[in-house]
């Protein structure tokens, strides 16, 4: 090797040795932010979101908006994390978002301000615009051909189950358009489709959602200890780790925490089926535990309640059980609603294809509570008395101010029961005091009422707005 080349040669090892030493300082100098800060996101407006991230530790943060023309400083900590609060305005964009770190600058461009849902659950919550095999979403090339458009902005979470609070998760903000929304939670997407055309400004969606999932891997950690749940913090043993309580949280809904939203839309009850008595307690509890981790304890929370379908058997109860267990839980939640799905279920499938009828009905509640459209009814009739006279019970309803309607049809599925606790179909005949009138000739002297309280039917009772009645029933046997 000639001296030059020699030469040549050790100084480029130098060179590499010295890139070497230096490079993982020049990659901790980086504003590092979390995939929920990026080109095309949308904060919520009028509020004051925190923006969150990493650099070097101790180094000094300045973020500037455009939509204000502020700047917001901040320190790093010792372990090089910052957050900080900013300033939002009312709808609008597209904004920038200038991050600076020392020398190094991030700018997020075609940035929003409107308004932003988080919708979790499992896999009716999950369930894209493209169905799953041989399981169609209603209409969903229509859903297509009004899909695009830039001011609905859609961010979907890659699933991941943890055994600890993650910091980070994947996931990109996208503009709405058909082949976005093909694969996001066709709910998720129209409801807020429904929001913007409403509202007529910016929405965003946030999905975070995993098919077969129990509540409760969705739970912290300390709201599942009040139940006496262990939480599992090796989940590399398991089998299907994301059943592991608190493994979801963890992966899924810790990395979103605090990040600027209006409210939560959930889906879920399907796996729960056999656990009612303890669903009706862990569903405030998550609720509480969410609500406590974004600092806010009357943030909406509007689900749905889960679609009647066969299951074990049409004349089974098991999932009538949790249906009531998810309206019971609404005395338990502040500031929450429920859209009762009672006449959208599917007999042989627990992917019922009309999703937009559910997706309607969450943003009935939402426009009604959150934005304060009164005149947009989100409560179908809820059982609040009867009466029995000469063998017949009477019954009366909440939500129902201008009456209730089968809309002509005969309505079938009530059933009343006298003390021996036999349950026998009953002959049924709306009144014109805003209630129902049922007997059967098999009773005597009735002492209870159901209706609809079985896995599958199809409901038939609505108020004069449209909006069905939950399945119930008076006794407690």
């Amino acid at each position: 090797m000639s001296l030059y080349k020699k030469i040549s040669h050790g100084f480029c090892k130098k060179v590499l040795m010295i890139a070497l030493m230096i490079s993982p300082c020049i990659l901790i100098a980086q504003v590092q932010l979390p995939s929920l800060f990026a080109d095309n996101m949308i904060l919520q407006r009028k509020s004051t979101p925190p923006i969150w991230g990493k650099s070097v530790r101790n180094a000094k943060i300045s973020i500037k908006t455009s939509w204000n023309n502020k700047t917001y400083t901040a320190t790093a900590s010792d372990k090089g994390t910052w957050k900080v609060n900013v300033e939002t305005a009312e709808a609008g964009g597209p904004y920038t978002i200038t991050i600076k770190s020392g020398s190094e600058t991030r700018t997020l461009s075609n940035v929003l301000l409107g308004e932003v849902w988080l919708c979790s659950g499992q896999s009716n919550m999950e369930m894209p615009v493209r169905g799953a095999m041989n399981q169609p979403v209603l209409n969903a090339n229509e859903i297509y051909l009004e899909a695009d458009n830039p001011l609905i902005r859609i961010y979907k979470m890659e699933r991941i189950a943890a055994g600890t609070p993650q910091d980070s998760c994947t996931g990109v903000w996208r503009e709405s358009s058909a082949e976005v929304v093909k694969y996001f939670s066709t709910i998720g997407y129209l409801y807020a489709q429904l929001l913007q055309k409403k509202l007529n400004v910016p929405v965003g969606i946030i999905g975070s959602y995993w098919g077969g999932s129990a509540i409760q891997p969705w739970m912290t950690p300390e709201s599942l200890a009040d139940f006496g749940i262990k939480v599992p913090a090796d989940l590399s043993k398991m089998t299907v780790p994301r059943r592991a309580a608190a493994s979801l949280y963890h992966g899924m809904i810790a990395p979103l925490e605090g990040y600027g939203i209006r409210g939560f839309l959930w889906y879920q009850g399907e796996s729960n089926v056999e656990e009612p008595a303890l669903y009706k307690r862990l569903l405030p509890a998550l609720v509480k535990s969410w609500r406590s981790k974004w600092n806010n304890p009357e943030l909406p929370f509007y689900y749905v309640q889960i679609a009647p379908y066969e299951y074990n058997g049409a004349d089974s109860l098991r999932s009538a059980f949790l249906r009531e267990a998810q309206l019971k839980a609404l005395d338990s939640i502040s500031n929450s609603g429920m859209a009762i799905a009672l006449d959208a279920g599917e007999k042989t499938c627990i992917h019922p294809a009309d999703k937009a009828i559910v997706a309607r009905r969450l943003a009935y509640i939402a426009l009604n509570k959150t934005y304060n459209f009164k005149g947009i009814a989100y409560n179908g009739p809820v059982y609040q008395s009867h009466t029995v006279t000469d063998g017949k019970v009477n019954i009366q309803f909440r939500n129902a101010e201008n009456g209730i309607t089968a809309y002509y049809k005969p309505v079938t599925l009530f059933e009343i029961a006298g003390s021996d606790k036999v349950f026998y179909p009953a002959e049924a005949l709306i009144t014109k005091e805003k209630g129902i009138t049922v007997w059967s000739d098999k009773v005597k002297v009735p002492v209870a009422i159901r209706y609809a309280f079985r896995n599958w039917v199809k409901g038939e009772i609505y108020n004069n707005e449209g909006i069905p009645m939950s399945s119930f029933r008076t006794d407690d046997w």
